[in-house]
């Protein structure tokens, strides 16, 4: 009896004998349904088509035999569809593994999708801190990020969704400066079409830099009111007047286009949620980010964590459309030990990149060279080799950052977090230069 985990190898060998029958009805669909059980999906036309019909029995027939609960009854196990060709385009998808005409479509219950990659299409750099487990330094981090661009002259628009566990406007900014609203005010308003009473009044300036501006966007604002009961509404997908569905990560995004068009910000820094949930998925491959930042400590459940995302990207054909946007981050590199902590980092970054994103890199040839997307472990360019992030005390409590940023000796940032800042930097350069 198959496992979730045997259904897609598993079809693979079912559809392998029936390839050409496969190739004249292409595409195939399967669908995956919230239950984990499988139907297949095709045109209409073969319905009435004796041979082809026989053969989908026989192709039903077998995925239920194999698939036992993971599959519908064969008589209940085909949809046909009127224009798959149409349906196929309103639907998010991916090829099935050795099989060049046979599409999954994967039902899931929330609307995140790590799957669905967006363009980069935005007109401002935007980049995003996540990590997979929290408790990182990721947030202290952006706002010393925040803090030294600003330093710089740089407008930096700095948002906060880290929803469900929000705080790094209070890094940035001090209670009697906070703005009355925040993200989740305005997706739960923007549900009633009333996300514009409270959108100019949920970005507020601190006053930690003077050369440039630090505008924030905080999870909620200075009064969060009915907190929860907002959280629960905000992934909630909208439906227009015309009947067309929103997503929540759609609405989403229409927020930050509407904020960087409203305050024309020179980058945007986004702190996402840590983990792999419905925010995380949009914040990373939702919103256009050309950089994201992977916090790591050097521990397994980081690796495994990443491990797990870079093989789903893998997995559903994604991978070459996020690999280049990803930098990994050495976080809380400790005061002892240092040298062996971050050798130790370097290495299993380049065993999880260079197994899982990179290419092989054919004999007679050089990383880089051509289209081979590879990087030698010690190329300090190389999107595996940590931007590092030193452990301080002084840091470690994002509660007391505002008052340790407003009286900081710049060197201090620029030691603690200069890889990071450099980096950053960097970015936007090459970011801004390409839009």
């Amino acid at each position: 009896m198959s496992t979730f985990d045997e259904i897609l190898p598993d079809l693979t060998k079912i559809f392998n004998p029936f390839q050409e029958d496969v190739t004249k009805m292409k595409p195939v669909l399967v669908n995956r349904d919230l239950n984990g059980r499988v139907r297949l999906i095709v045109d209409e036309k073969w319905e009435e088509n004796e041979h082809q019909h026989i053969v989908l029995d026989e192709m039903a027939s077998k995925i239920n035999e194999e698939l036992g609960s993971h599959a519908y009854p064969a008589k209940q196990a085909v949809l046909f569809e009127p224009d798959i060709d149409d349906f196929l385009k309103r639907e998010s998808c991916f090829q099935l593994e050795g099989i060049s005409d046979v599409f999954v479509i994967d039902r899931l219950a929330v609307e995140g999708n790590w799957s669905r990659i967006s363009d980069l299409t935005a007109s401002v750099p935007r980049t995003v801190f996540f990590s997979i487990k929290g408790g990182v330094g990721r947030s202290t981090a952006l706002a010393a990020t925040a803090w030294a661009l600003a330093e710089q002259g740089k407008k930096v628009l700095v948002l906060d969704l880290d929803l469900e566990s929000p705080g790094l406007s209070s890094a940035l900014l001090p209670e009697d400066r906070r703005p009355f609203y925040g993200i989740t005010d305005w997706l739960v308003e923007d549900l009633v079409n009333n996300g514009d009473v409270v959108f100019e009044n949920m970005v507020a300036t601190s006053a930690l830099s003077h050369n440039g501006e630090i505008l924030v966007v905080p999870a909620h604002g200075a009064n969060p009111g009915e907190y929860i009961a907002k959280l629960g509404r905000v992934w909630m997908p909208k439906i227009d007047s015309d009947g067309k569905r929103h997503s929540w990560s759609d609405r989403l995004r229409r927020l930050l286009d509407a904020l960087e068009a409203r305050w024309q910000p020179d980058v945007t820094l986004i702190d996402s949620r840590a983990g792999i949930d419905e925010v995380a998925s949009a914040c990373i491959t939702e919103l256009s980010a050309s950089t994201i930042l992977l916090f790591a400590i050097d521990g397994d459940q980081t690796w495994s964590g990443y491990r797990v995302l870079f093989q789903h990207w893998n997995r559903t054909g994604v991978v070459r459309d996020i690999r280049e946007r990803l930098q990994i981050v050495g976080a809380m590199i400790p005061e002892v030990g240092t040298e062996e902590y971050v050798d130790g980092l370097l290495e299993r970054a380049w065993d999880i990149f260079s197994e899982e994103l990179y290419d092989e890199v054919p004999a007679g040839k050089i990383s880089g060279e051509d289209s081979v997307w590879s990087y030698d472990q010690f190329d300090q360019s190389a999107p595996h080799y940590p931007w590092e992030v030193k452990w301080h005390r002084s840091f470690a409590v994002l509660k007391s950052l505002h008052g340790r940023l407003k009286d900081i000796d710049p060197e201090m940032v620029k030691v603690l977090f200069g890889p990071l800042i450099a980096g950053v930097e960097l970015s936007i350069e090459i970011d801004g230069g390409s839009q």
